[in-house]
């Protein structure tokens, strides 16, 4: 997709109405239980927020950017994710989190983000967070800069996520089930899935109902 036509459909995702849990269980498996407020309340989650990232690439079509977490001690090492992480207190509230996290793991200014819209929050059990996806865009490509956190940056063209195409599903053992089909997408070597995929699914859902 052109960079311009997709800044012609701000306005429009602005004031849309979200996907939300139907958007997120199109990457859900089956066999999983869907999760309820009350399931998440219990749950008393760490509070988190990422970005998902929109630019131009050389030619103007529109990407967006994951990230490769790098291999540590801890849940989602070695995952492929939005960059974000933890709220902390002097952020004053979650899309400074979003922003800040992103500056610090990718290298990407937060005063040349913009953001377009706060997307659903996704709970992600296995490590007991709550976190705030937000829809956001710079106008040029940033210049990536990595920190100890990410082990590669991970570039994909909005057309690959508006393409069916991308979506199948890979067998795996995850930590509340073993041997299941898990929806993912597949961008060309990177396959997405869980938390990631359903916020994907949400913003895909987004764009292609306002596109005109």
């Amino acid at each position: 997709m052109d960079f311009d036509y997709f800044l012609s459909l701000i306005s429009r995702i602005q004031n849309a109405h979200l996907g939300g849990a139907s958007s997120h269980a199109k990457m859900i498996p089956k066999e999983r239980k869907l999760v309820t407020i009350e399931d998440v309340k219990t749950a008393n989650p760490k509070i988190a927020a990422v970005l998902a990232l929109f630019y131009p690439d050389k030619s103007n079509l529109t990407n967006f950017l994951l990230i490769l977490r790098a291999n540590y001690d801890g849940t989602h090492s070695s995952q492929i994710s939005f960059p974000g992480g933890k709220y902390e207190q002097q952020d004053g509230d979650l899309q400074i989190t979003a922003l800040r996290e992103t500056s610090e793991e990718v290298g990407v200014s937060m005063d040349h983000i913009r953001i377009m819209k706060k997307m659903t929050d996704t709970f992600i059990p296995p490590s007991n967070f709550l976190v705030s996806p937000f829809f956001g865009f710079t106008d040029e490509r940033p210049e990536f800069t990595i920190n100890h956190e990410v082990e590669q940056i991970i570039e994909v063209k909005l057309t690959d996520l508006l393409n069916d195409d991308s979506v199948s599903s890979k067998n795996l053992t995850t930590s509340y089930m073993k041997n299941i089909e898990v929806p993912c997408y597949n961008f060309n070597e990177t396959t997405v899935w869980g938390a990631t995929a359903m916020m994907l699914s949400e913003i895909k859902d987004l764009i292609k109902e306002n596109l005109h």
